[in-house]
């Protein structure tokens, strides 16, 4: 078969058992991820390598790569932008396409007033040591005409996704039975020889890339064997640096079959009691229909709000059905929500935030900024 033969929509039976594990059960450094894939999906790997490929060919899926727990790697924040109405277009298009390391772009309204609901765009932000976010922000400002901008470090990570093809099965109030793991967000120093085995272990795969020994290409470009490619992945792996090898589904757009993967998400707000911040977000973060749960501080632009967390599904009752769950599952464990509120995703775009001081560096260069200016 050719790849135009081969189903690529998520709804064929085998694409959606691949689908099942290859968004998100394949955890931490694999020597043969996509042999791990067709293990846990039962279906063997030459058929994995082509479904894989022919979906990522149509768009089906937006990204296969190793992703990095990026929290570990370079100090990072959600940034909450107020802009003129006429100017939001033009700031969404720069933060996406000028800035790589703004990661998640997205534009972000509420169903009424309310405190942060005049902050209508939102991005994900990595500025790597020893750089500043504060002053890439204020070079954001200058270059986007934002009246201000709010950023939103996290202080504890507790939940780091579902796949969206098995949270169409999801329940509301459905959880782990244990409290999610809660995650520093240390930054780790690397050495030149990882960064150089990162940069090239991170890097997305095109269709013609995905075969059996997926790594040795990575370690030629690297200038490494394979065998010391993969001790240094693995020792990346111990220091908590990798996250997960992943296919990621382009869910926010309508695929070329007219399905969509998800409409709507939703970024829940809640603030609880002070000092009950890390059991809270431990709380939320067990709900298997969170895909992010943070400990954020909002400030009094946001109610002074401390957990928040992403959701998405196809039906927006549906949405505000799990985040019910969740509210009424706080107060059943003695955590008052004394606010709360939701901000819905509108457009989006998504790309891996660049983490490297090197690329900070000939970033700065290109756009005419003095690397030492922009230093912490």
């Amino acid at each position: 078969m050719t790849t135009s033969t081969v189903p690529a929509h998520i709804d064929d039976p085998v694409n959606a058992r691949i689908l099942a594990v290859s968004e998100d059960r394949v955890q931490g450094f694999h020597r043969y991820p996509l042999h791990r894939i067709a293990d846990e999906s039962d279906v063997d790997v030459d058929t994995v390598i082509a479904r894989i490929t022919a979906m990522l060919e149509a768009g089906t899926i937006r990204r296969v790569r190793q992703t990095l727990l990026s929290t570990s790697l370079s100090p990072g924040a959600l940034v909450a932008w107020k802009l003129p109405s006429e100017r939001i277009t033009e700031a969404f298009e720069f933060m996406f396409r000028e800035d790589p390391f703004s990661g998640h772009v997205v534009t972000r309204s509420t169903d009424r007033d309310t405190p942060g609901s005049d902050y209508k765009l939102w991005t994900t932000l990595k500025v790597p040591r020893p750089y500043d976010m504060d002053a890439h922000c204020r070079y954001l400002q200058e270059q986007t005409g934002a009246t201000a901008y709010k950023l939103l470090p996290a202080r504890k990570v507790f939940a780091l996704g579902v796949g969206h093809v098995r949270r169409r099965t999801i329940e509301p109030g459905d959880k782990t039975d244990e409290p999610g793991r809660a995650l520093d967000t240390e930054v780790v120093d690397l050495t030149e020889r990882e960064w150089r085995v990162l940069t090239a272990l991170k890097r997305e795969f095109t269709p013609d890339e995905l075969q059996a020994d997926i790594w040795a290409p990575r370690a030629a470009e690297a200038g490494e064997t394979v065998e010391d490619f993969c001790a240094v992945a693995e020792s990346l792996n111990e220091r908590n640096i990798v996250g997960r090898f992943s296919t990621f589904l382009e869910h926010a757009k309508q695929h070329a079959d007219g399905t969509r993967v998800t409409r709507y998400n939703g970024l829940f707000h809640w603030r609880v009691p002070a000092g009950m911040e890390l059991r809270a977000g431990q709380e939320v973060g067990r709900h298997h229909c969170m895909t992010h749960a943070y400990w954020r501080d909002g400030g009094p632009e946001f109610a002074n709000v401390n957990i928040m967390g992403v959701s998405h599904g196809t039906d927006k009752q549906r949405v505000l059905a799990h985040k019910a769950a969740i509210d009424d599952h706080l107060e059943s464990v003695g955590i008052p929500v004394e606010y709360t509120n939701v901000f819905w995703g509108g457009r989006s775009e998504i790309k891996p935030s660049e983490v490297s001081p090197f690329a900070y560096r000939d970033w700065c260069v290109a756009r005419g900024l003095d690397p030492e200016a922009q230093r912490a």
